[in-house]
């Protein structure tokens, strides 16, 4: 018989003898360590984050009010922890996990500490099963496995929040748990993403962590981890695959370098503190695939940073790339071109590779990418070339297919076997003979001819998903008789 032991909660008591900003300098805690919750008179809290020789240095979180020197101070021996739950769906929190929706109190099923540890390799098991984005490019070149860091680059205005919304709306009825966590936007930029999942009915499987730029520092330092840990309930507890956006993590990393020159921190390269690596790697490792006997689930990650005019090479994002499963680039003159998602297939790279991909579709998939490549090559020569033989213009054109195919507008997620039916036509040829601005049209009326004259074969590919003899005998069918309908 298991022996029940209550243990006396120790309190500590200080005093604050030195504000700068959002940092409290405070006497007397000898006992505390970092990341540990302190609370100051009339309920601000804070989060122990350095020491000094002879004091402790602390975040305010929440300031309820105004903390002043000579306020006092108490902590606890218990590490800061977020309250989490299954009533945490729907609902819009701030960077502490509290409703900023205007509804009703979430009840909290369990605490969850906000820095919690990633799971040991052994604890892990490998990606095996795609999480389906609805962006065709990012699916047929660069499929994302459950439980996978993609990251996601580019300059600002270039649709990196895009792919993240899009991924969140192709998730309706797949039962995965969606995180989009707002760290460091402006408040316009997050009441439009809101907007569209709140107008398209996916807010039952998906939580909104906001800290804006309004939000105190403190906010939005804790938002990413915050966000983590309520993923992390559904994994562990309830076995469930999780998605979590962060945009992005540049505000993030800008949020740490203020708070680390307030510190007394000596600044290293670009003024950022030694232990940038560490902050986002810490949270970055927390995602993956669990054993069964630890739930079972998956958190998948896609951290977003911010570049200026295209540069790879920032000391965020570098660090960023070294510590994730791949990454999505979005080029600036691919979105100038018209190109959308405007994702360079060149710079870009899934380091999960075709495993995860359903069969058909990894069967599939290499002859786009490796067409769309040798077109991109061939059109960068006969840039500087006047007049093209006629297999030349024949390779172009059939390049600009492929484009065609590629693109995509927004909110306009597409089922994975829609984009298998499209790239099966591609490989039969039976978009050989069309123009460019007829791909889209042909592309929409083919799934409508299939889906009306041939459920059967939609439904056994997405069963299957593989082409089995029954898929490509359906599939050529379709393809022969809607050849003579009219685009």
């Amino acid at each position: 018989m298991a022996m029940k032991i209550n243990l006396l909660r120790m309190k500590e008591y200080g005093e604050v003898t030195e504000i700068k900003q959002d940092i409290a300098t405070i006497s007397g805690l000898a006992n505390c360590m970092n990341g540990q919750q302190v609370s100051f008179d009339g309920g601000t809290r804070g989060v122990i984050v350095g020491f000094d020789q002879n004091a402790t240095l602390a975040l305010i979180i929440s300031a309820e009010e105004k903390v002043k020197p000579g306020d006092k101070v108490f902590a606890t021996i218990d590490s800061f922890t977020v309250g989490v739950g299954p009533e945490f769906l729907g609902r819009t929190i701030n960077g502490l996990g509290q409703p900023v929706d205007g509804g009703a109190p979430i009840k909290i099923a369990a605490q969850y500490p906000i820095f919690n540890q990633a799971p040991a390799v052994l604890d892990r098991l490998p990606l095996d099963e795609a999480l389906e984005t609805g962006v065709k490019i990012l699916d047929i070149t660069n499929p994302i496995g459950k439980g996978q860091r993609q990251l996601i680059l580019g300059d600002r205005v270039t649709g990196k929040t895009t792919i993240v919304t899009d991924t969140i709306l192709n998730q309706r009825g797949k039962g995965v748990v969606c995180i989009y966590c707002c760290i460091g936007k402006a408040e316009a930029s997050l009441a439009k993403v809101v907007e569209l999942l709140t107008e398209r009915q996916v807010m039952d499987y998906t939580i909104i962590v906001s800290a804006t730029a309004s939000s105190s520092v403190g906010q939005q330092y804790l938002a990413p981890y915050v966000a983590a840990s309520i993923g992390d309930y559904f994994v562990r507890e309830q076995g469930r695959d999780v998605f979590v956006a962060f945009d992005d993590l540049t505000k993030h990393a800008w949020t740490y370098r203020q708070m680390s020159l307030l510190l007394g921190r000596s600044p290293g390269r670009d003024a950022y503190p030694g232990d940038i690596f560490y902050l986002h790697s810490q949270l970055v490792e927390r995602a993956g695939k669990l054993k069964p006997e630890l739930g079972g689930g998956s958190m998948t990650f896609f951290p977003i940073v911010e570049t200026v005019q295209g540069d790879l090479t920032s000391y965020i994002s570098t660090n960023l790339i070294s510590m994730t499963d791949g990454q999505l680039y979005i080029s600036s003159p691919l979105f100038a071109e018209g190109f959308k998602p405007a994702i360079d297939i060149g710079l870009s790279v899934s380091r999960i590779g075709s495993k995860v991909q359903w069969p058909a579709m990894r069967k599939l998939a290499g002859i786009l990418r490796l067409e769309y490549i040798q077109y991109k090559e061939l059109e960068k020569l006969t840039r500087i070339k006047a007049g093209n033989s006629e297999v030349v213009e024949k390779r172009l054109r059939k390049g600009r297919v492929v484009t065609e195919i590629l693109k995509q507008v927004n909110n306009a997620p597409v089922p994975m076997e829609e984009q298998i039916i499209i790239l099966y036509a591609l490989s039969k040829g039976f978009v050989d003979g069309l123009m460019p601005d007829q791909v889209q049209a042909f592309h929409q009326g083919l799934i409508q001819h299939i889906r009306t004259n041939r459920p059967d074969v939609v439904q056994e590919l997405v069963t299957t998903k593989d082409l089995t003899p029954k898929v490509k005998e359906g599939l050529d069918e379709q393809l022969a008789s809607y050849g003579s309908v009219p685009v």
